[in-house]
């Protein structure tokens, strides 16, 4: 019998039977998971009893080679849901060491004690103090291994041990001797122990300390090992000198046709000879080698494809800077096209182009390869055709003042560097933030705006303290959101007089009731978080009442938004009320002061850029309080590219990347802490469960995004030369992030360098995608007639 939890039930061949209780089991508001594992052994036991009565059954069960696999889930469930150190988490490893020990000795019963049963007990992740699990902790990597029965050597009693933690001596296993293992080295255990050959494509090693088996089982054992990983360095050394020209192809020299001979005869001598120590020590050096060897072949190409990619990243960023330049600023002059030179720069790079596609034909190499190795040559071709304009743009640059150039360079590489930080260490943000703070300072704009000054510095500090805050879902804190919910219902009072301004005065009371309908969703979602999290403390589980407010402000929300006034100030106060009254519901803790003080910058950012622009003298400062998200933009209005437009750009991604680590990193997210959902569902559900945590970290990258779309139509900012500036910061930043892969390491390691490059890549999408939202949130508005607006060329 098998039974994984999240599989799908029912047969599957011949030989492989599952038999699994319910989904909805899983339910995270339960009054206790350990139901679970108590279905799982109650199951067993029937399972076991029925086959007294049932032939085939019991034949099926006497036959060699048997598995059988016990899932016990509720240990898991009880730990997300009320933490490792609870009571319930306690009483559940009670309850399964009492089911383990009876499951034992059912199995021993019924096979008569005949003492060819062996048991494994382990599990696939630890977890933290507060109930998660998916980073690098120790407490989430390191994972029991207790093996017991037929083939298993006994404890061995030992006066010192090679670790340094704690573990042993927290269960009071200092004596015995502790044997690690990777997990990888699980499979070929359990194949060893029920004598079938090692999983084809396994990379464990065999650990023999576990079998109490004689030396030349081992040392047997060990060679056929050795022999099933060298087998896969074969097969991965013949597949890449397949698809590599034989001048080129370099081999992994440790492991040579002779090597692998040699290593193979002296093991199997060392076996007649009875040597089986050095046979074994043989053996394990012939595995390190060849996966060591698997992993050249792995990484063969990766240089060559590295330099490629880099190559196409350095000329499309480049590309992007030089149509910045021609379209968007007055820097260069239009350069007449020397058609003849036009034509032989054509024809040399269609000949570069074609050498490299017959370079990779004649090597069969994948698709892929042509699309790395090719992608680069148009891109240069488009870039060495921009000559006269990097010559152009060469001149002008050297006929300004040297430092200022130098120093605006060295400000930029420090600004993209602090971003590349902070996706390792979110404190790198805080930097940033009091960077920002003293930005109205070096700029001299508090002289002309004093006030707005210091309340953009004090928000900036403000904000600064969120990355210094532990990532969300390590210490709940449902009065914090509470305290928010309150807290937004304050200023939306204290804002009231000044959105009611007879100059914005509300049409027919219209707005009015919107603005107090969202406020009463705000306050309802303050009382439905309070009192979900109260029900399910007391093990009552979600309230159905919770849950449907929960999943009707979650729709109605939007709705609220759209029926409210497009004033500038009006329309994101809105933005705000109704992003918050569905961010409550997701937050357990400090977040939810979050979107607030975020916002408050941005509010602050939206009047600092109108500063800004009347600074450098670039427009008239429109004024604010009257301005209508609806009002046509005339596209002829559109002023040229400005050095500070750079900066404006600069923020805006800086902002993305807060709103997306402000509050927690890769780790946190990836960690899996149901907490977050728990006013919409309890029972478990990982792809209902995802999307709304992804849509709790979405809310705050919108009103980043509706804060920057009041910043480039009050300062006729294109959104395109924008997107231009952003993809340039995106493509610098994602070149270091590519260096930066990794296939090595835990598999968050591996998960988050590689997390990093695409979210970086897809930086630009993003927010084109969060712009688009951005204007339909901001401009439309349901059941009133409105005039087109376009910002895009």
């Amino acid at each position: 019998m098998a039974h994984p939890g999240h599989l799908t039930c029912g047969a599957t061949g011949d030989h492989v039977y599952t038999f699994c209780y319910a989904a909805e089991s899983e339910d995270f508001g339960a009054e206790d998971a350990a139901k679970l594992d108590i279905w799982v052994f109650d199951h067993v036991k029937s399972f076991f009893n029925s086959s007294r009565s049932n032939q085939t059954l019991f034949s099926a069960l006497n036959e060699e080679k048997v598995v059988l696999f016990l899932h016990l889930l509720g240990i898991d469930t009880n730990g997300h849901a009320h933490r490792p150190n609870s009571r319930e988490y306690q009483e559940n490893i009670k309850q399964v060491d009492e089911g383990v020990k009876e499951i034992a000795s059912l199995i021993d019963d019924f096979y008569g004690n005949d003492g060819k049963t062996a048991f494994i007990l382990t599990s696939d992740h630890g977890m933290t103090d507060w109930g998660s699990h998916g980073a690098g902790h120790p407490s989430e990597t390191l994972t029991p291994l207790i093996v017991w029965g037929a083939g298993v050597n006994y404890p061995q009693q030992v006066t010192s041990q090679f670790f340094e933690d704690n573990f042993l001596k927290e269960w009071k296993l200092e004596n015995l001797k502790r044997i690690d293992v990777n997990q990888a080295d699980v499979a070929p255990l359990m194949a060893s122990l029920i004598g079938v050959p090692f999983p084809l494509n396994s990379v464990g090693t065999l650990p023999l300390e576990y079998l109490n088996s004689s030396a030349h089982f081992k040392a047997e054992s060990m060679f056929t090992n050795a022999v099933q990983i060298l087998e896969q360095f074969k097969v991965k050394m013949s597949q890449k000198k397949k698809t590599t020209l034989s001048f080129l192809f370099t081999p992994f020299k440790p492991l040579s046709d002779s090597e692998q001979i040699n290593f193979l005869k002296k093991i199997r001598l060392y076996i007649q000879q009875q040597k089986y120590d050095e046979a074994v020590t043989l053996c394990k050096t012939l595995i390190n080698l060849a996966l060591e060897g698997l992993s050249y072949y792995h990484k063969y190409d990766r240089l060559f494809l590295g330099l490629s990619i880099a190559v196409g990243f350095v000329g499309w960023t480049t590309y992007v800077v030089l149509v910045i330049i021609k379209a968007h600023t007055n820097l260069t002059k239009t350069v007449p096209t020397n058609e003849k030179k036009s034509t032989v720069l054509f024809y040399s790079f269609a000949s570069a182009g074609m050498i490299i596609a017959f370079f990779l034909l004649i090597q069969t190499c994948p698709w892929t390869y042509y699309v790395y190795c090719l992608l680069p040559v148009p891109v240069w071709y488009a870039v060495v055709r921009e000559i006269p304009v990097i010559q152009d743009l060469a001149t002008n640059v050297l006929s300004l003042h040297m430092g200022q150039s130098i120093g605006f360079l060295l400000v930029c590489i420090l600004g993209i560097e602090i971003l590349v930080f902070s996706f390792f260490y979110r404190s790198a943000l805080t930097i940033g933030l009091l960077v920002f703070a003293g930005w109205p300072v070096i700029t001299q704009l508090w002289i002309q705006a004093k006030t707005k000054a210091l309340i953009w510095t004090l928000l900036c500090v403000l904000l600064a303290v969120f990355p210094l805050m532990p990532v969300v879902g390590r210490e709940p804190n449902i009065p914090l959101v509470i305290a928010a919910g309150l807290l937004t219902l304050l200023i939306s009072f204290f804002s009231l007089p000044s959105l009611c301004k007879s100059e914005n005065k509300y049409r027919d009371n219209e707005d009015l009731k919107v603005y107090f309908y969202q406020m009463f969703s705000v306050a309802l979602s303050t009382y439905v978080v309070s009192s979900t999290h109260n029900s399910l403390k007391n093990k009552q589980g979600l309230p159905v009442v919770n849950q449907i407010i929960s999943w009707m402000t979650l729709v109605s929300s939007p709705v609220l938004l759209l029926l409210s006034s497009t004033f500038l100030f009006q329309r994101l106060f809105s933005i705000l009320l109704s992003l918050m009254s569905t961010y409550l519901l997701f937050s357990t803790g400090y977040e939810a002061l979050f979107p607030l003080a975020l916002f408050g910058l941005m509010f602050a950012w939206i009047n600092m850029e109108q500063e800004a622009l009347q600074h450098y003298g670039l427009s008239l400062k429109p004024k604010l309080a009257v301005f209508n998200f609806t009002y046509a933009v005339d596209i002829t209005q559109f002023r040229q590219l400005h050095l500070d437009d750079v900066r404006r750009s600069f923020f805006f991604v800086f902002f993305i990347v807060t709103a997306f680590f402000g509050t927690g990193n890769i780790a946190s997210i990836n960690s899996f802490d149901p907490a977050s959902v728990y006013c919409f569902l309890t029972v478990f559900s990982p792809f209902m469960m995802g999307g709304l945590l992804l849509l709790k970290v979405a809310i705050p990258f919108v009103l980043v995004s509706c804060a920057f779309e009041a910043v480039q139509v009050t300062t006729q900012l294109s959104s395109k030369s924008l997107f231009l500036i952003v993809l340039v910061i995106s493509d610098i930043m994602a070149l270091h992030f590519f260096f930066l892969v990794q296939d090595y390491g835990s598999w968050l390691d591996i998960g988050t360098s590689i997390s990093h490059y695409v979210l970086v890549m897809s930086l630009t999408i993003f927010m084109m995608v969060m712009n688009g939202l951005a204007q339909l949130l901001t401009t439309q508005r349901l059941g009133h007639p409105r005039r087109t607006k376009h910002h895009s060329t």
